[in-house]
């Protein structure tokens, strides 16, 4: 992997990553020149035990520009300046304009609730250069990379003392809330392991502590040895829909032996869940013939510094579902209550992934 660190010229960060070495002189851009100067705050929710982001700044971000000023798209007009410098590169990763997070927050006002700086970090990493493309469109080596990248902004937020958790994600599709096309993800540092990590992580503590074992590797093993809801699964990885799936089509991916964080990945690990992402990613959009909607999020170990042999780096990916003639979103038990509704079982719904023929660059059959 080749990378190379240069500053924009709103004083926000770009890291540019490869496969190939990187020509020296490319020059950072940005839409504006005007430093950022967000400081957004938390607050404390007494009843729920959680912290509150406030970022009002965030409501002039950028929404649905029109097809020819894309700022996430490279361009050689001077006049529209984009996000993308020109050049010979794979992938890019810089601070977000409108972040709901940032290491320089100050001062935060005082509310009848606790509240606190929001001392963390949001950045946005662009998966290619071709805004027409897709996870499942990218080479199994550029996937790799991206692994490889998730590892290396991990590592760096990590040794930050104010990041305690890091969490690469991608919404896909203006059903999940995208509001540019051009095909990227996020990355969020917190100064505090998230409820949902944070519970699961509970869990796995409290699991490893009786069996010396991890729940999620048990789990594998077990979902290996039932063989009715995998979707890809090699000597490195596996993508199953869970027994307990949340969502009809609800996929998740790891490696088969315990690793906990990206930078952990061994090589090989990386080359089958790259393998894993591919398929899954080909299935959805082969499903319904079309680009499918999902929320892909990766969990891993916290940053603190200590070891977390419970924690096992995976990825869970929730889409939309079609019920008869259209999309079915969170409703208010799920929302509310926190307990999921599902119509369908998951060994019915595991039957139409499977079905979907893909090609993989080295064909995978199940």
């Amino acid at each position: 992997m080749y990378s190379q660190e240069l500053l924009k010229p709103d004083g926000r960060k770009l890291i540019l990553y490869s496969r190939f070495p990187i020509a020296e002189e490319i020059t950072a851009t940005s839409p504006s020149n005007e430093p950022v100067q967000a400081n957004p705050h938390l607050r404390w929710h007494p009843l729920r035990g959680e912290w509150i982001a406030y970022a009002s700044h965030r409501q002039g971000r950028t929404f649905m520009p029109p097809p020819e000023y894309n700022p996430l798209a490279p361009t050689k007009d001077p006049q529209f300046p984009t996000e993308l410098p020109q050049g010979k590169y794979d992938m890019a990763v810089f601070d977000n304009r409108f972040p709901s997070m940032a290491l320089g927050a100050h001062n935060p006002p005082a509310s009848i609730v606790q509240t606190l700086p929001a001392n963390g970090a949001c950045e946005v990493v662009v998966f290619t250069q071709d805004p027409q493309a897709s996870l499942s469109s990218l080479e199994l080596d550029q996937l790799e990379l991206l692994l490889q990248v998730w590892g290396d902004r991990t590592r760096a937020l990590g040794e930050t003392p104010q990041i305690q958790y890091v969490l690469p994600f991608e919404n896909k599709g203006v059903e999940m809330g995208v509001t540019l096309q051009h095909p990227h993800g996020q990355i969020y540092a917190y100064p505090f392991v998230p409820p949902v990590p944070a519970r699961m992580l509970e869990r796995q503590q409290a699991y490893y502590q009786e069996h010396q074992q991890g729940l999620l590797q048990d789990l594998i093993q077990k979902e290996i040895l039932d063989n009715q809801r995998i979707i890809y699964l090699d000597e490195e990885a596996i993508a199953f829909v869970p027994a307990f799936a949340r969502y009809p089509y609800e996929v998740w991916i790891a490696p088969i032996q315990p690793t906990a964080t990206f930078v952990d990945l061994t090589d090989g690990q990386r080359q089958g869940l790259a393998k894993a992402l591919k398929t899954v990613t080909l299935k959805y959009d082969g499903l319904w013939n079309r680009p499918f909607p999902y929320l892909m999020a990766w969990f891993q170990a916290p940053t603190d510094g200590n070891p977390h042999p419970e924690a096992h780096l995976h990825a869970e990916l929730y889409p939309p579902y079609r019920t008869q003639d259209r999309l079915k979103y969170l409703a208010g038990t799920e929302l509310a209550a926190g307990m999921f509704a599902n119509d369908a079982l998951p060994e019915e719904k595991v039957k139409e992934l499977q079905a979907v023929v893909i090609t993989l660059e080295n064909p995978v059959r199940l």
